[in-house]
C-alpha cells in the first residue's frame, strides 16, 4: 500500500506527540462558560435567494469577545416539526459555500446551518482590533499572549454556540442534530461535538489543527501548516521555546478534545494525504471513545473523496 506516513497498523496504535497542556480540562470549562454568558442576540434576516421548499436565512448572533457572526440557516417548508438538523464547517480560510449545495438536505426536512468561521473568507467578524477580515494567521493568533487569547479558541466555541443555536430552536428535534465538515471544517466538527456534546452524529473529513508537532517533524509546515513554519523563523529562530509553543498549541489540538465526544463518529481519512498527515488524524480518531467507523481511502490524499458525501448523508438518514 502506498504511504506518505506510517504503516496503517502504526497509525492503528498511533496516540500523537505533541504536549497536552496539564490545565487542559480546565482550560475549555472556562471558554465554555465564557461562551454560555454570552447574549447571542440572534437575528434571522431572509436572503434574497429562495427556494420553493424551503427559507433561507442569513443568520447572526454574538459569539465571545462580541463577534458578530454569521451562518446560512436553510429552513424546509411544510415539513413536521420538531425535524433534524446539520451544521456544517468550511475549510480554512474559505467561507460557508452557496446556498444550492446545501438544499439536498433541505429537501429531505433537515434545518441546515452552516457557519462562516470568523475572520476568514464569509461574513464573521474578527475583533482583533478592527471589525472584519484577517483571513489566515489564525493558528498563531494569541502563541505570544495568554492561551486565552488562541483566535481558535474563540472560533471553536462558535461552533458550539452555532451547534446550541440549532438544538435550541422550536422547529428542531434536539434529539436528531448533526455535524459535518473536511479539512478545517473537519477539525471544527471534532471541536463542535466535544464542546457540545448533544451532537448525536458528526461526519469529519481528513481534520486540520491536531498533532502540530507531528506536522513539524514531518517537515510539513507548508500549505495550510505554513504559519508554523513563519511563526518559529520570526519569534523563536533557535527554537529555545519550542516547547511552550507545542504545549500552548495543545489547547486548541482537536486531539485532547475527541474523548468529549458523546456521537457517533463516521470519519474519513486518505492515507496519501500531505497537507493533513494521516498520523495526525489517527491521533484524533484513536482518542474517540463514542461508537465510531473509519472510512479509508488508500490512494487519496486532501480531495475529494469519491463516495463519502453519500455515505454521510445515509448515516445521518438512519436516525
Amino acid at each position: 500500500m502506498p504511504s506518505v506516513d506510517m504503516s496503517l497498523d502504526q497509525l492503528k496504535s498511533y496516540e500523537g506527540v505533541s504536549p497536552r497542556p496539564d490545565d487542559f480540562d480546565a482550560y475549555w470549562d472556562r471558554a465554555i462558560a465564557e461562551m454560555k454568558a454570552v447574549d447571542p442576540q440572534i437575528e434571522l434576516v431572509p436572503s434574497s435567494f429562495q427556494v420553493p421548499y424551503a427559507e433561507c436565512f442569513d443568520l447572526y448572533f454574538t459569539g465571545v469577545r462580541g463577534a458578530r457572526i454569521h451562518a446560512k440557516y436553510i429552513k424546509p417548508k411544510n415539513v413536521s416539526e420538531p425535524h433534524p438538523a446539520i451544521v456544517q464547517f468550511h475549510g480554512y480560510s474559505g467561507h460557508s459555500g452557496s446556498w444550492h449545495d446545501k438544499l439536498g438536505y433541505a429537501a429531505l426536512g433537515y434545518s441546515f446551518f452552516s457557519l462562516d468561521c470568523r475572520g476568514q473568507g464569509g461574513y464573521s467578524e474578527d475583533t482583533g482590533g478592527v471589525k472584519g477580515t484577517t483571513l489566515n494567521g489564525h493558528i498563531i493568533r494569541g502563541l505570544n499572549d495568554h492561551p486565552d487569547e488562541l483566535l481558535f479558541r474563540h472560533i471553536f466555541l462558535d461552533t458550539a454556540q452555532l451547534a446550541g443555536i440549532a438544538i435550541n430552536s422550536p422547529e428542531v428535534d434536539p434529539e436528531r442534530v448533526y455535524a459535518m465538515g473536511g479539512s478545517q471544517g473537519g477539525a471544527l466538527t471534532i471541536a463542535c461535538a466535544a464542546l457540545e456534546p448533544r451532537i448525536k452524529k458528526l461526519a469529519p473529513v481528513f481534520p486540520f489543527l491536531s498533532d502540530y508537532k507531528r506536522v513539524w517533524q514531518m517537515d510539513l509546515a507548508k500549505d495550510a501548516y505554513a504559519e508554523l513554519r513563519t511563526f518559529f523563523r520570526h519569534f523563536d529562530p533557535q527554537h529555545k521555546r519550542e516547547e511552550e509553543i507545542f504545549t500552548k498549541l495543545g489547547y486548541i489540538d482537536i486531539q485532547f478534545l475527541a474523548s468529549r465526544i458523546r456521537g457517533e463518529v463516521l470519519f474519513a481519512v486518505g492515507l496519501m494525504d500531505t497537507i493533513c498527515p494521516p498520523s495526525t488524524q489517527f491521533a484524533v480518531y484513536n482518542k474517540i471513545t463514542a461508537q465510531k467507523n473509519l472510512e479509508i481511502y488508500p490512494d487519496f490524499g486532501h480531495e475529494d473523496l469519491p463516495g463519502f458525501s453519500d455515505m454521510t448523508m445515509q448515516f445521518f438518514l438512519q436516525d
